[in-house]
This record gives C-alpha cells, sequence and structure tokens, in this order.
C-alpha cells in the first residue's frame, strides 16, 4: 500500500483525513495520522481499517524521523512555523511534502534541494492561501491568454458563522484560531496599490479603513486589508497592475467596534499583566481606562470611545461581559491580548449545533480593444456539523487532492511552490465543486476604485 503520514490531527483535519480514508481502497493508501495526542488521531480515523493513529511530538526527532522513513509522503497539518524540521527530514528521505501555510523564507531556502531530488514540497493550498490562488489563477490566465490588460485585482476571505447560526450582536463568532483574529493586522502596516499609488494603513487605522461588498445575493459585507497585498504581484505575473488589494471580509459593524478593543490597547501582546488571573473582566476593561473616584467603568468606557448610550456598538460590549464583576479571568500573567481571547470565547465560541460559513470574493478588472471591463467571482460554503466546518472543508480538501495528485504523478513539476500551475489548480478546482466548493463568476460594470470604500 502507498502510505501517507499526516502530521497532526487538529479540527482543520477532519475533511482531509476523511477524503483519503474515503479513497483509500480504491487508490490502495494507508494513512497514518501522528498527533502529540492519539485520543485526537484515533478519533478522526473513527476504527477505519486503512487508518493507523500513532503518538507523534514534532520534537522528538527519533518519532518524527521513524514516521517520515515509513511514508511515501507527508502532510504537515502543524503550525507554521513547525514545518521546517519536518521538510529537512523530507529532503533526508526523499518524501514529497504538502502543507497549507505560507512558504517561509527558511522552507523556500529548501527550493534547490527539492528539485534536486526531484521532490514536490507544495505549501500553501488550503483556503487562504490555496483556493484564492487557485480561483484566481483560473481567471487571470484566462483573461491573459484572451490578450486582455489586467487593471484590477481584489481578493477577500473570511470565515464567519452561518447565518442561521448568527446569534449575536457582533455577527460573528471563532471559526479558526482565535489568538490570530485577536492579533489580526498587527506587526506592521498593511500595503496595497491603488490605481497606480501604493497605500499604507498603519494598524491603528486598519479597522476604520474598509471596503464594503455586496457579494453573491448573501447580503452586505465590509473587509479590512491583509498585511502585505503586494507580495503576489510578481507570483501571479501583476507587477504592472494599478490595483491590487487582498482583505478579510466581516459583517458590516464588525470593524468599527473591534476598532474600540484597537484603540484601548486591549489587543497587545507585547506585555503581561500581574496578577492577572484573580482579576475580573471589570477590573480588566478598567485598566485601559482613566482613574476617576466616581464615574463607573461604563461611563469611562463610553466616554473614552465617545460611544452613545442608545448606539448598538455599546451592546455589543456589554454582549460581551466586559462589565462583569464576577467573572474571573483565571489566566497567569497574561498580556492583554490573552485575556481578551479568553473574554471572547465565553461569547464566540461555535456551540455543538452551529455551522460556519466561508466568504471568498474576487475582482478583476480588464481592458481590451472594446473598452474596460470587470468580472467578480464568488463562492459562499457552509459546515455540516462542528466536525466537518466549512473551514475544515475548505482547508483540507485541497491539501488531501494534491496529496493524491502528487502520489499519482499528476501533479509533477519539482521544488518548493505554491499551487498557481494549471495542472494543480484544474483539476483541484475540478473536484472541489463535488464537494460544494463552487465559484460563480459574473460580468459587472467596471467600477475600478470602489466609491463606497474608505481604505484609501
Amino acid at each position: 500500500m502507498r502510505k501517507i503520514l499526516i502530521i497532526g490531527a487538529g479540527r482543520s483535519s477532519s475533511s482531509l483525513i476523511k477524503y483519503l480514508l474515503d479513497k483509500s481502497n480504491s487508490e490502495n493508501l494507508q494513512i497514518t495520522i501522528g498527533d502529540i495526542s492519539i485520543e485526537n488521531a484515533q478519533q478522526k480515523i473513527n476504527n477505519h481499517p486503512n487508518g493507523k493513529a500513532i503518538i507523534l511530538d514534532v520534537f522528538n526527532k527519533e518519532q518524527r524521523v521513524a514516521a517520515i522513513k515509513n511514508s511515501d509522503i507527508v502532510i504537515s497539518m502543524l503550525p507554521a512555523h513547525l514545518h521546517i524540521e519536518v521538510a529537512k527530514n523530507c529532503l533526508e528521505f526523499k518524501k514529497h511534502m504538502v502543507t497549507a501555510s505560507y512558504i517561509s523564507k527558511e522552507m523556500k531556502a529548501l527550493d534547490e534541494q527539492a528539485k534536486a531530488n526531484g521532490l514536490i514540497f507544495m505549501n500553501e493550498i488550503g483556503l487562504d492561501p490555496g483556493i484564492d490562488h487557485m480561483s484566481a489563477m483560473q481567471v487571470i490566465h484566462k483573461i491573459r491568454e484572451s490578450g486582455a490588460k489586467m487593471l484590477l485585482f481584489e481578493s477577500f476571505c473570511g470565515g464567519l458563522v452561518a447565518p442561521e447560526s448568527d446569534d449575536n450582536l457582533w455577527n460573528y463568532k471563532f471559526t479558526w484560531n482565535p489568538r490570530n483574529v485577536v492579533l489580526a493586522g498587527q506587526g506592521g502596516a498593511s500595503m496595497f496599490i491603488q490605481e497606480g499609488t501604493y497605500k499604507y494603513i498603519p494598524y491603528h487605522k486598519l479597522f476604520r479603513r474598509t471596503e464594503f461588498l455586496t457579494i453573491n445575493g448573501s447580503g452586505k459585507f465590509e473587509a479590512y486589508a491583509n498585511r502585505d497585498s503586494l507580495k503576489y504581484r510578481s507570483i501571479y505575473g501583476l507587477d504592472d497592475i494599478p490595483t491590487m488589494y487582498r482583505g478579510t471580509i466581516r459583517k458590516v459593524g464588525f470593524s468599527r467596534a473591534w476598532n474600540s478593543f484597537v484603540q484601548l490597547g486591549m489587543t497587545d501582546d507585547t506585555y503581561t499583566i500581574e496578577n492577572s488571573e484573580h482579576m475580573s473582566y471589570r477590573d480588566f476593561t478598567n485598566l485601559f481606562l482613566a482613574y476617576s473616584p466616581s464615574d463607573s467603568v461604563e461611563l469611562k468606557f463610553r466616554s473614552y470611545l465617545k460611544i452613545d448610550q442608545d448606539d448598538v456598538m455599546w451592546d455589543k460590549f456589554v454582549e460581551l461581559d466586559l462589565f462583569n464583576p464576577n467573572k474571573k479571568v483565571g489566566l497567569v500573567n497574561a498580556s492583554p491580548a490573552q485575556i481578551l481571547q479568553k473574554i471572547l470565547m465565553d461569547s464566540w465560541t461555535l456551540q455543538s449545533e452551529d455551522k460556519d460559513m466561508i466568504v471568498m470574493h474576487h475582482k478583476f478588472g480588464y481592458e481590451n480593444e472594446k473598452g474596460k471591463h470587470q468580472i467578480e467571482s464568488s463562492m459562499i460554503i457552509k459546515g455540516d456539523d462542528q466536525t466537518y466546518t466549512a473551514m475544515a472543508k475548505t482547508v483540507g480538501l485541497p491539501v488531501a487532492i494534491a496529496t493524491l495528485q502528487i502520489l499519482n504523478k499528476k501533479i509533477t513539476t519539482t521544488g518548493v511552490q505554491l499551487p498557481i500551475n494549471k495542472e494543480v489548480y484544474e483539476p483541484i478546482l475540478k473536484e472541489l465543486e463535488d464537494y460544494g466548493v463552487i465559484f460563480v463568476e459574473k460580468d459587472v460594470p467596471y467600477l475600478g476604485y470602489n466609491p463606497e470604500s474608505v481604505r484609501g
């Protein structure tokens, strides 16, 4: 049997593992799931005869090497910074490798060695990055092959709660790593190019420079800029494009409210708070407000942020229990960001009956002999349940399909890469349609700069 090793049995691996197990008889596959928790691995296998669970601590070199040596291809579903040691072992033992993570400098440095050994190290093959690359390149190549000139490319993606499970004032619940949500946008200015002008949005302004989107009959959304929209210009072959922007989708109103946390300093992860474990949620909120012997925390909060008592945004903060004197933080020497995450998880954790939703939307502007044109392409998919979420599907299925394509020698280009070539994206996008990952394209009037946007 052909042996596939999957390292990491977290939430995003459920659809990946099911896909490969479902194909295991027809494709002659043995699936080994390595995780630090063998219970997690066993649960994902669900007693399938072609599945095997092992304890694998990625920091344990002996365990890691033994598992990689005994495989034909390795899928790493670990956090991005842990891929590199796996990749080095894959080089050593000449094994192909697949990840859903962005290509790091350390991973990129292995490109020549991978090519010399005839190995494929496929990265950025999840949702975002992943499906965004593939669905975008399919349209960009089509436009380019028609002889037209690209004028605009904008790409947006968001993990949201499905409408039927949307029961809080923020219209949001955590569908992926909550820590990444709390820290989103930090670490430098967000960069993009708008009609030939480079634009930079500092973190403290990020959530007030948003764009409104109306997507495929699913209502109105907003988007804030991703960190670096410029790095894919050369990769996509769009070095001269006048407008390129990538953003994160939320429901309208989220960013304005989230900006309050940023202005207060609650998303800061650079220092810790002494005795944080004994603090109440109310104490934590009061840390960021001016001292007053007479004014309440609520009054100071509204005054500092200039929120009227009858503003729905005020109700959003009340809903989160920020002013509760009885709820304890319970985290030792935690940073403000860690405490905020704890508070938000009380309200924003998906319940057992909840469903998540992924929204992806692209805009392509181009010019040919008939004038300027625009295409909009969008995809909306809901999860089935708390195991097979929309996030797990859209992250895990492309990884699984690419793995099988590599094993079957349908993908043959070697080296460290991302899925921007036709040999990769065409069969994967086609098969994803069988699982409900379908893009709807429509021609719309060329708009160029969105007049509703305040991002410029």
